[in-house]
């Protein structure tokens, strides 16, 4: 896996959509995250650059956010199975 971040300036979670990828500084509820959540993937399942996303996360073990279409706990999900 690759740590090369060239494909960063043309991810479509730049700009306006970047607030959905992270949770908020306050408080979330279950349903709101559950709403963000499913809109960012939207975006990831368009983006052009979604595998060279998914794989740098993975690659650097990213603890927080959505990348590459996986949340924290999916991409933890999938490292284990790696891992095996």
């Amino acid at each position: 896996m690759s740590q090369d971040r060239s494909w960063q300036p043309v991810a479509l979670c730049s700009g306006n959509h970047s607030h959905l990828f992270f949770p908020p500084s306050t408080q979330e509820r279950k349903d709101e995250r559950e709403r963000r959540e499913a809109r960012a993937k939207a975006v990831c399942q368009v983006c052009p650059v979604k595998i060279e996303c998914r794989d740098y996360s993975m690659s650097i073990r990213e603890p927080y956010g959505i990348w590459g279409g996986l949340t924290e706990a999916e991409r933890r999900l999938e490292l284990s199975r790696m891992a095996v």
